[in-house]
């Protein structure tokens, strides 16, 4: 087996991308140690290679920027010429020597085949993978070609890297026409070597087609206005020469309009069909003509809230429309909406376990942050499940609910007011798929009147009444709760607009805690930058007694199996073992002792200080004959204020990222979230809400 693997093709633009991408993040939960290396780029000067910036950034590489490529372009054609032919090679071998030693696997890219010298680059990544003496993933671009010559290609390919001793694990047939996906796998399937694994991705719009950026970068001129919105995806282009009324009805979603710069009526009526809830949404126009709109349109476009990219260039219509149109999108640094997707179609397409067996042999004994992000998302793909998040008016919800949709993580319902709802997707400039998300209003919905008698058959007892039921239930807390409860969500996540107590609230009166838990508790996952560790309890409990100790531990120790972590439970106190005294260390020995009585089969110490819970030598110095001491997973606090100010300064002084809340004990899952919370934060909380649902 290997652990370095080469990705290469034969002509640009073939998307190499999205493997890099998928490959990176798939090894990335496998090993902290990832280094990526492109030999030779395309770049020249001071300008970075975009694809080495947008791998070392989203992965978080500690590679610093001039380890990751050996030469220029420029650079390999001159000692070419100059016949230097084996320094290149030399150079090439002895860099990336440095980097496998260094790191459990290292993911190398060929050249991008932007020159005039096809075969030169062609021969020069034969010789590359040959002398690296690690297997190659070939990728063939299928755009506009026929299922006979993508097979060819693939072929010949395949024949020309093996001929010359280089082993390869897949071939990847990539940007082809959806309808040729079947016919094409059957096809390589019949020509290609047994046991090689083949694949094809279908091309995809939101992928292949240019933001504004790409297009400012392509056409030159000047930015007048929305550089915040530089991002904007381009589907579709015209020419705004006509009439302002013809011109709209050419529009359609993220249309890039370029018209002579003098035509103000062109100009104002796109900037008001992007504000139109009647008109689909423009991405942006290109000024033609050198020609600046006059004084007062100018006045007219500062003045209003949202404003597209507006680009102004004095090329004429026919040039700049050629430019526009000959614009190959990449996937920048800053586009994570880009990342996310390649990443998605990879996991997609690929036969992910098949290249596993092929390329990993190894494991590692830590957890890090990387693996174990990408372990639970993907276990919640595995069996997806309907989470309900009743802040629907909070930005930060919107936009992990995009992410969420577009990693196809989970499904879900938004609670919310429609039109405010998409009014705030267009003004964040997320594309979140309403047909893929149910937005429910409680008060309108066709549920409410069932969710109120339910409620007032469960409460009434507790001097509950039916007028009381209906107000309660236009609360989307309880809303929310109430589909957990009949089973229309299998999970619910707020707390980004609320307090804990009107989050878990509902859950706590009608959802009820599982069979044998007296305890309802908390966990936060803490992502530290070698070990995952279970904190707990930091956010619900004040001031437990013993018996509530060891029903947090317990429940807390259960969480740890249900993610990976095999649990090492550590009762934390200011004494270690019997070294101190006092009612504070007597309530968390008597809680040891009894998660010791009702589960002899976990591995418990206590009380026992943090230092000598985690850190080796000093559990071997104050606890030297315990199998938890220095190896602790599972971190009790005795109380809510030593625990939440601990989880926080570790976050803080660390930069730990902290996964939670999560509440244990619940027959269904409902989870709270911080009111500081992140983007990221929702998105994670999303994703343990779901396994959680599937146990």
């Amino acid at each position: 087996m290997t652990n370095a693997i080469y990705l290469t093709t034969t002509e640009p633009y073939s998307g190499k991308s999205i493997i890099a991408l998928g490959l990176m993040n798939l090894l990335a939960s496998k090993t902290e140690k990832l280094a990526y290396f492109k030999p030779v780029i395309s770049s020249e000067g001071a300008e970075k290679d975009s694809h080495l910036d947008t791998i070392a950034g989203h992965f978080k590489l500690s590679i610093p920027y001039t380890d990751m490529f050996v030469f220029t372009r420029n650079e390999v054609i001159k000692h070419i010429n100059a016949g230097n032919e084996a320094y290149i090679i030399d150079t090439i071998i002895d860099r990336f020597k440095r980097l496998q030693e260094r790191h459990d696997f290292v993911v190398v890219e060929g050249t991008d085949f932007l020159g005039s010298s096809t075969n030169v680059e062609f021969d020069g990544n034969i010789s590359i993978a040959k002398n690296l003496g690690i297997p190659a993933a070939i990728i063939v671009k299928g755009e506009g070609k026929s299922v006979q010559e993508i097979v060819d290609t693939a072929v010949s390919t395949t024949k020309s890297f093996m001929d010359e001793g280089v082993q390869i694990l897949t071939v990847i047939a990539n940007k082809i026409d959806s309808e040729m996906e079947e016919e094409l796998r059957v096809r390589l399937s019949q020509f290609m070597p047994k046991g090689l694994i083949v694949t094809s991705i279908p091309s995809n719009k939101d992928l292949g087609n240019p933001t504004m950026k790409e297009i400012f970068e392509s056409v030159g001129g000047k930015l007048l206005f929305g550089e915040h919105l530089l991002t904007n995806q381009v589907d579709n282009s015209i020419v705004g020469a006509m009439q302002l009324h013809n011109c709209l009805t050419r529009l359609n979603k993220n249309t890039l309009i370029v018209t002579p710069g003098d035509r103000g009526d062109i100009i104002i009526g796109a900037l008001q069909a992007n504000l139109s809830k009647n008109y689909p949404k423009v991405a942006g126009l290109v000024l033609t003509g050198g020609l600046v709109p006059e004084e007062t349109i100018l006045n007219l476009i500062e003045g209003l809230d949202t404003v597209v990219p507006i680009i102004s260039v004095k090329t004429g219509t026919f040039k700049t429309v050629t430019r526009v149109a000959n614009t190959q999108s990449r996937i920048s640094p800053d586009n994570k909406e880009k990342i996310s997707l390649a990443i998605s179609l990879f996991d997609k397409y690929v036969d992910v376990k098949a290249l596993e067996r092929k390329i990993i042999s190894f494991r590692t004994t830590n957890i890090t942050p990387r693996m174990f992000q990408y372990q639970i998302v993907k276990r919640a793909k595995e069996h997806k499940k309907h989470i309900v998040l009743p802040e629907g008016d909070d930005d930060r919800i919107l936009l992990a609910a995009d992410a969420l949709i577009k990693q196809d993580v989970v499904n879900l319902t938004i609670l919310g007011n429609s039109e405010n709802i998409q009014a705030a997707l267009k003004r964040l400039n997320i594309s979140l798929d309403l047909e893929k998300v149910k937005i429910v209003n409680p008060g309108t919905s066709e549920r409410f009147d069932d969710y109120v008698n339910t409620l007032y058959e469960l409460r009434k007892n507790k001097n509950l009444s039916h007028e009381m039921a209906r107000d309660l239930m236009l609360d989307v807390s309880y809303f929310g709760t109430m589909m957990v409860y009949k089973g229309e969500a299998d999970g619910m996540v707020s707390g980004a607009a609320h307090t804990t107590q009107h989050t878990i609230r509902p859950a706590l009166q009608f959802v009820k805690t599982k069979p044998g838990i007296a305890t309802v508790s908390s966990v936060f996952f803490m992502c530290l930058p070698n070990r995952v560790s279970v904190f707990g309890d930091c956010a619900v409990n004040p001031n437990p007694t013993s018996e509530q100790l060891a029903d947090i531990a317990i429940s807390s120790a259960e969480t740890s199996k249900m993610f990976g972590i095999e649990p090492k439970i550590a009762m934390l106190s200011y004494s270690s073992g019997s070294s101190g005294e006092g009612e504070d260390v007597d309530k968390v020995r008597k809680a040891t002792d009894i998660v010791r009585q009702k589960r002899p089969d976990l591995k418990v110490e206590g009380p026992i200080q943090y230092d000598a819970a985690v850190d080796p030598a000093v559990g071997k110095k104050k606890m030297p004959n315990s199998e938890v001491a220095g190896q602790a997973s599972v971190l009790i606090f005795p109380d809510l204020n030593t625990g939440n100010n601990t989880y926080k300064a570790v976050q803080r002084e660390t930069g730990a990222l902290a996964i939670g809340p999560m509440l244990q004990g619940l027959n269904k899952p409902v989870n709270d979230l911080s009111r500081g919370c992140t983007v990221a934060d929702v998105f994670n909380t999303v994703v343990i809400t779901a396994i959680q649902a599937q146990q």
